[in-house]
């Protein structure tokens, strides 16, 4: 930001006040007691709300470890707290006396630990410090620009209080960089996990940055009224060097003019990458494609020129109806070039028409600007990311985006500029299409007619990229309502049929286990294998695996199955007469839980009473009883969500055969995709190809924590496939699955972007347009 006019009339510099003086020192007073009072009740407001914050996120976690980090951050929190409450008020109460005495820190000037104007010193320092780092950078800078008029003010005042000394921005004791310096220091009392420290960074944000312009406010009231600069006013001067000469190249400046300042910006990381971007074509226009005696003389066309021209295009595309593209539809780099290239030569006819005369050159800022939109949507028509059908929609936007940028240069400097939020709504919303989850056309239609609003209505009125970006998000939150409740019953059904399908492995087990190499009748086999087998299953899913009811119910397992071997002593036949009331009872029991009619449950307590006399030698069998002991009992009519273990028995029987091979015994490109599987999180997003051709695009919904298989839904929350990681890992290595990037379109971008100017080879000159 550059501040300017500190004449008489703006900032009275000869009015100065000594600190150390009576009335200097009041002032200062009143300033901290304003400070302290404010910045107390807006910590503690913060505080307040911290433990929602870390709760919802720890009933959101993607798993029990998560969670921990959450609950674990919560009491540390509730601990820490008064300390760092005290801490931080401490902290500025000493940057207040330091600044007070003369003695505080000169960033500005000398270069101290001091963070500059909107940034935080970044060094070679742990990943964990680089994240609050960046947190920090990004939360000031955002808040010296939003209160940059409040804030302008307080400097200004305290700067006459300080004798004239210049205060700024990084200097200011009160200023968003120190307090949040000071916050951060607080911080250091807590030892919780990053995560957590990142959410309370928010929350300070939320609560603390955001409430510092009523701070500002009753400071610049209470020394007005003491009489310090009680006419001060605001004022910014805009940068109006631009290459054009007028007042409308001015506000056209290229988003790489090398020339201006640095934006203030979201994030150091997109200050840096502008610097870079900018370095990268001052060093192409080293290397020019066209001699200067080659290019015809004359005025370089003007940014309302271009606009103009601009404009004209654009109607003429708006008119182009938008024919539907074929999935399978792709465009070879040499075609996207073409493109890019046939509207710089539209754009360059096109002013010829305006003017009367074709254009030789156009300002280097310019030309600048029009090769990087063009590098963009170059970009977007290449990205995998998006499906053809939507790269052709959104690369329609070429003109519109360009008439921005022309228009305001800050769209390639900010994350948060509209025009460019709506570029990665669009693309983000784009993401996730497939003609299966889209088949009413509804998603494809929204972004058709966002691109066809913008080519039709937009003039110079940058607020058409907020309206419509307030549309899609609109539009976005209604069908990720409709989608999560979809989602949730998937994941809720899903986890349904898993705790049967464990409840019937575990009970299986058990049985297997306990039968052994022990040879049982059909007749009793048939009875664990099918009766009480589902008994067993519905009591884990009652009661519980560690229930008394589940071990009473094996305790009969064990019984059932003793009570098949030989009684041919008289102890032996005495231990099973005691046995068979409470066989016989147990089974009743059992058997009516899942459901069993009393004429079925008569007719096998009648076929085990017969076997049972046999066991006893009570009684020689009849052949046709004979017959009905050694057969296996018929299929007895049980609960349709619950059905025999016969073949869940027998998939255990072989499960070894099946098993998924030990991580070292598989292939090494296997290997390598598991690694990537395990880290896949919840919300990342897939695309799956099939044999034939189809492809579907899947987001990863659910993990399960008992059999750690992963759930895909697609954009309608309804369920495409569900994988074991290894699995996952085979379809990945043989190419019939990818995961999607999940950063921004437009960070994609401008990556790639500065890849290929840094790679770009010199070429031999090209005619100019």
């Amino acid at each position: 930001m550059n501040e300017a006019n500190e004449s008489s009339n703006i900032v009275n510099l000869s009015q100065r006040l000594d600190p150390s003086s009576g009335r200097g020192g009041d002032l200062l007073n009143a300033v901290r007691n304003i400070a302290s009072r404010r910045l107390q009740q807006y910590v503690g407001n913060m505080f307040e709300h911290v433990d929602d914050a870390l709760f919802d996120l720890a009933e959101k976690a993607e798993n029990n470890a998560a969670q921990m980090h959450y609950f674990d951050g919560m009491r540390e929190v509730r601990k820490r707290r008064p300390v760092i409450e005290r801490g931080f008020l401490a902290q500025v109460s000493r940057e207040l006396n330091d600044f007070a005495s003369g003695t505080r820190s000169s960033a500005g000037s000398s270069g101290t630990s001091t963070p500059v104007p909107g940034s935080v010193e970044l060094s070679l320092v742990a990943d964990n410090e680089l994240e609050e780092s960046l947190a920090l950078t990004s939360m000031i800078g955002k808040n010296e620009t939003r209160l940059s008029r409040e804030l302008f003010a307080v400097n200004q005042r305290l700067s006459v209080i300080c004798g004239g000394t210049r205060i700024e921005d990084a200097t200011n004791p009160v200023g968003p960089a120190l307090l949040a310096q000071a916050f951060r220091q607080a911080m250091r009392e807590l030892s919780a996990d990053m995560r957590v420290k990142l959410i309370i960074y928010k929350l300070f944000d939320r609560y603390v940055m955001a409430s510092l312009e009523e701070l500002y406010q009753e400071t610049n009231a209470e020394l007005m009224r003491a009489g310090v600069l009680p006419q001060l006013r605001h004022e910014v001067v805009r940068n109006t060097s631009g290459g054009t000469g007028t007042a409308a190249g001015s506000a056209a400046a290229s988003a790489v003019d090398v020339s201006a300042p640095l934006p203030t910006d979201d994030s150091e990381a997109s200050a840096e990458l502008l610097q870079t971007l900018r370095t990268l074509f001052s060093a192409r226009r080293a290397h020019p494609t066209v001699p200067l005696s080659a290019m015809t003389a004359g005025p370089l066309p003007t940014a309302n020129e271009l606009i103009g021209a601009l404009s004209v295009l654009q109607s003429q595309a708006a008119m182009v109806p938008m024919a539907p593209v074929p999935a399978a539809a792709t465009m070879s780099t040499l075609d996207i070039a073409e493109q890019v290239l046939h509207l710089k030569e539209q754009l360059f006819t096109q002013l010829g028409s305006l003017r009367g005369q074709r254009p030789g050159q156009i300002a280097t800022i310019d030309e600048d600007t029009i090769d990087l939109v063009g590098m963009l949507f170059e970009f977007i028509l290449e990205d995998r990311n998006l499906p053809p059908q939507m790269q052709v929609l959104l690369a329609r936007l070429q003109i519109p985006y360009l008439k921005a940028a022309i228009l305001d240069r800050k769209l390639f400097a900010h994350r948060q500029h509209p025009a460019r939020r709506l570029l990665d709504g669009l693309a983000d919303a784009a993401k996730s299409w497939s003609e299966e989850s889209d088949r009413d056309g509804r998603l494809h239609d929204t972004i058709k007619a966002i691109v066809e609003r913008l080519l039709q209505e937009f003039d110079d009125d940058m607020t058409i990229f907020d309206r419509l970006s307030a549309e899609l998000q609109q539009f976005q939150e209604t069908n990720r309502r409709r989608a999560e409740l979809a989602e949730q019953r998937v994941a809720e059904s899903t986890r349904g049929r898993e705790k049967l399908e464990q409840a019937r492995r575990r009970a299986a087990r058990e049985i297997l286990n306990r039968l052994g190499d022990h040879s049982v009748p059909p007749l009793v086999h048939g009875v664990l294998s099918r009766a009480w087998a589902n008994y067993l299953v519905l009591t884990i899913l009652r009661k519980g695996e560690e229930s008394n009811e589940f071990r009473e119910a094996l305790r009969f397992v064990d019984a059932f199955i003793a009570s098949t071997k030989p009684a041919r002593t008289p102890e032996a036949r005495r231990e099973l007469l005691q046995l068979l009331p409470g066989i016989e009872r147990a089974l009743r029991k059992g058997l009516a839980n899942v459901a069993f009619q009393d004429a079925d449950i008569e007719k096998l307590l009648a076929q085990l009473h017969i076997y049972y006399r046999q066991q006893l030698g009570e009684a020689p069998p009849a052949p046709e009883q004979a017959q009905l002991v050694d057969a296996a009992p018929a299929p007895l009519p049980i609960p349709e969500s619950i059905q025999p273990l016969t073949e869940t028995i027998a998939d255990l029987e072989d499960e070894a055969a099946h098993a998924e091979p030990a991580e070292e015994a598989m292939p090494a490109d296997v290997r390598d995709e598991l690694e990537r599987v395990k880290a896949l999180r919840p919300g990342t997003w897939l695309e799956f190809s099939s044999e034939e051709g189809h492809f579907e695009r899947a987001k990863l919904s659910w993990v399960s924590p008992m059999s750690g298989r992963y759930l895909f839904v697609n954009r309608r929350g309804l369920k495409v496939a569900d994988y074991s990681p290894y699995e996952l890992a085979v379809v990945m290595a043989e190419a019939r699955a990818r995961v999607l990037a999940s950063n921004a379109l437009f960070d994609r971008a401008m990556d790639a972007i500065v890849d290929r100017l840094s790679h770009e080879e010199t070429r031999p000159g090209e005619p100019s347009p």
